[in-house]
């Protein structure tokens, strides 16, 4: 009789302590409400932005077909007959992402590499900031970088009849932009492979480097292609750099010793040329930012598949 009075008052008092307090689920409801604000607002300024894109783009395509818009490899909105391919313009973005990626991936990688399995916890602590603090650097210093110092250099040494204004300085300097993004996550990535899949290896007796090739990566191998797809994003919505060093005319076929320009750079010269805001003109700058936005997105998407085909997952 008296043990079950003790039991049944030790779980009144258990079920007293257990009981929240008054006003918690009004600030978790709170909380999850803010939450929610801020996810959605995040939805409803892309929602805003691709209509403003699509909207605006309806002018444009009214008058220039699909076809010609993605097809020709003429960009003269402003001579007679008028055109507005954008073929050259896309191949030009895509030589020079390319430029970028050789680049920015290799030394990415392996600095990922070094970072995670060979440098010492101190070490680490004081290079990855230091390597991302490169993508703190302004994207127009990096422009004003290529266009006074790699594209002299190039000339001086390897290529003595590179342009003034070309497609490889602002590629390789595209790279080292992006860099930073691509051995950022890579490390992070390889950093959280389980220690238990490294010591296993060792224990059959493999090398550090073959545990690194035939352990490491392959474990790691959807988060290092999503910063790839990632850094080829970024590569692709660059701005400054190849306004300021590649030039503004389209090349075709393409050149990266040549002049070219990109599809941003095209925006650029829309945005900061004399036209009036109701001019024709400003519906082909909606149109081709609606073409950048389509690459970026279907990059990311490729991003989200790769991640859930190829994740690891360890319990």
């Amino acid at each position: 009789m008296a043990k079950a009075l003790v039991e049944r008052a030790t779980a009144a008092e258990r079920h007293e302590a257990l009981r929240a307090p008054r006003g918690r689920y009004l600030k978790e409801a709170l909380i999850r409400g803010l939450f929610l604000a801020c996810g959605l607002v995040a939805v409803l300024i892309t929602v805003v932005t691709v209509w403003m894109f699509i909207q605006g783009s309806l002018p444009f395509f009214r008058e220039v077909s699909l076809g010609e818009f993605l097809g020709s490899i003429r960009w003269a909105p402003l001579t007679v007959p008028q055109s507005y391919g954008t073929l050259a313009l896309i191949a030009d973005t895509l030589v020079i992402m390319g430029i970028a990626l050789l680049v920015a991936l290799p030394l990415g990688l392996l600095s990922a590499v070094y970072l995670s399995e060979y440098a010492s916890e101190r070490s680490r602590k004081l290079l990855k900031p230091v390597l991302e603090i490169l993508a703190g650097i302004p994207t127009v210093v990096y422009g004003f970088f290529a266009l006074r110092f790699v594209t002299p250099l190039l000339q001086q040494t390897i290529l003595p009849e590179l342009g003034f204004w070309n497609g490889l300085s602002a590629g390789i300097v595209m790279g080292f932009m992006i860099l930073p993004l691509v051995a950022s996550i890579s490390e992070d990535v390889l950093y959280a492979v389980p220690r238990s899949l490294r010591e296993g290896a060792y224990a059959l007796g493999a090398t550090k480097f073959e545990v690194i090739w035939r352990v490491v990566l392959p474990a790691g191998f959807s988060g290092i292609g999503a910063a790839f797809i990632l850094a080829m994003s970024r590569a692709i919505g660059e701005t400054m750099i190849v306004a300021l060093a590649a030039g503004r005319t389209p090349a075709w076929p393409p050149d990266p010793t040549e002049p070219m320009m990109t599809l941003t750079t095209t925006i650029v010269n829309i945005a900061t040329g004399d036209h009036e805001a109701t001019a024709f003109i400003w519906s082909a700058l909606f149109a081709i930012g609606l073409l950048l936005f389509v690459m970026t997105l279907a990059l990311n998407v490729a991003s989200y598949f790769i991640v859930k085909r190829y994740r690891e997952r360890y319990e």
